[in-house]
């Protein structure tokens, strides 16, 4: 019997979207994780039922871009408005160190990982790094933090760390892709494309980015979270708009200024989380996002287990998966520890937040705008590559992420027991 592809397209939804709402509390600390779930259903379903549409990301460019986008704007919405931490220079440093050193460093090291062992020119070992630079929102919840709540210090370091770069340095990758995409037009001689991308891509897009997700996310505070639209009701029953509100406003009139969309939808949820830290709305926006960002995940999950059983690793050697297991395993924990040293963080969280660079849907989307936008030799390959540290990512963090962090908790617990006499100051102890 043939199965309808359409129907079965359907079925698959409606059991990905029940598994995505019983499996989080059901896999809770164990080694493992809900992304490793659905990259295996994707690997099972595409392998066994013909006649479901190719999941090849080279063959649909366009699609794997926009999916993948969309994927990552809700998280990065979801991840600003999680943090109860106001931003400050001191209260975020931890984050600065790894914006301002760990990530240039990652870029660096990939790129000439890129060109020594797969021999890529220049264009394509920037876009490469451009891509495996950034850690993710989407496949990182497990060591980020959870929902939000009325105390600004619930956070521990290695969490709050974790889920405040994930949601910055998505956005900052920006300027790497387009760095390779000039490359790319120009040559690597700087002196045809360096100034313009220092004016524009690095300083114009990012201020650009910063300030309208400020402004949409003051505007928004106004509309639904001030007193006099407390007074009239205005956000009764209306949150899901919000969060629709937030992130197609926000990114579209930031793209359309020329500015960080990723940037902009971050900061946007920062600052509508700044309003009023006890607010009860706080967590219901967060729930709406947390809902729509798991479906969309596992739509993308799917597809790229349905991807691998259907060849896109098939060109991989071993100089693929050296330099894969060299960025997750040496050029990420290295990088972060770096950028840490002499930082507030301890010992046990330093390692905990250098380990944890999880790659993932943000790399996709990284290689399909670079891919997209320029004539870079190796599109293949890059793709074959990035989906295998992206794969390689789910699993090795995936596994460990669960007993990881149950450690790093009781060890903060204990110091605490040790140092007060009550497990209370837990959350913000280093260890």
């Amino acid at each position: 019997m043939t199965l309808d592809p359409t129907g079965l397209a359907y079925a698959g939804a409606g059991l990905a979207a029940l598994l995505a709402a019983l499996l989080p509390r059901l896999l809770d600390r164990r080694p493992l994780s809900l992304p490793m779930v659905f990259v295996a259903l994707g690997v099972v379903l595409f392998a066994l039922v013909e006649g479901l549409p190719s999941p090849d990301p080279v063959e649909h460019e366009t699609v794997t871009l926009h999916l993948t986008e969309l994927v990552v704007i809700v998280s990065l919405l979801g991840a600003g408005l999680a943090l109860d931490r106001q931003v400050g220079w001191r209260r975020w440093g931890t984050t600065w160190r790894l914006l301002a050193v760990t990530m240039p460093l990652t870029v660096v090291a990939v790129a000439l990982l890129g060109g020594w062992l797969l021999g890529l020119g220049a264009a394509a070992a920037v876009l490469l790094a451009a891509a495996l630079a950034p850690t993710d929102p989407v496949l990182a919840t497990e060591v980020q933090v959870g929902e939000p709540t009325e105390d600004c210090n619930s956070e521990d370091e290695a969490r709050f760390a974790l889920t405040s770069e994930a949601g910055l340095n998505d956005g900052l990758a920006f300027p790497f892709t387009y760095a390779a995409i000039a490359i790319a037009a120009a040559g690597a001689a700087p002196g045809g494309w360096l100034l313009e991308w220092v004016a524009v891509d690095l300083a114009w897009r990012i201020a650009a980015g910063v300030a309208g997700g400020a402004a949409c996310g003051w505007l928004l505070r106004v509309l639904f979270f001030s007193r006099p639209a407390e007074r009239a009701g205005l956000a009764e029953r209306a949150e899901g708009f919000v969060v629709l509100t937030a992130v197609l406003l926000t990114y579209g009139v930031t793209e359309l200024v020329e500015g960080y969309g990723f940037i902009a939808v971050f900061v946007c949820a920062c600052t509508i989380r700044a309003a009023e830290q006890a607010h009860g709305r706080h967590q219901v926006l967060h729930a709406h996002v947390e809902q729509l960002e798991r479906f969309l995940t596992v739509v993308v999950l799917v597809l790229v287990g349905g991807s691998l059983a259907r060849g896109v690793l098939a060109g991989v050697g071993w100089a693929e998966i050296v330099l894969a297991a060299l960025v997750l395993l040496v050029v990420r924990p290295l990088a972060g520890w770096i950028g840490l040293a002499r930082g507030r963080t301890g010992r046990g969280e330093r390692w905990v937040i250098a380990f944890f660079g999880v790659r993932g849907i943000g790399s996709l989307y990284y290689l399909a705008y670079g891919l997209s936008e320029a004539d870079v030799p190796g599109g293949e390959q890059l793709w074959s590559v990035t989906v295998l540290v992206v794969v390689g990512s789910v699993v090795v963090h995936g596994v460990t992420a669960g007993p990881v962090m149950a450690w790093l908790d009781r060890r903060r617990v204990a110091r605490a027991r040790a140092t007060t006499g009550t497990a209370e100051a837990a959350p913000v102890t280093a260890v």
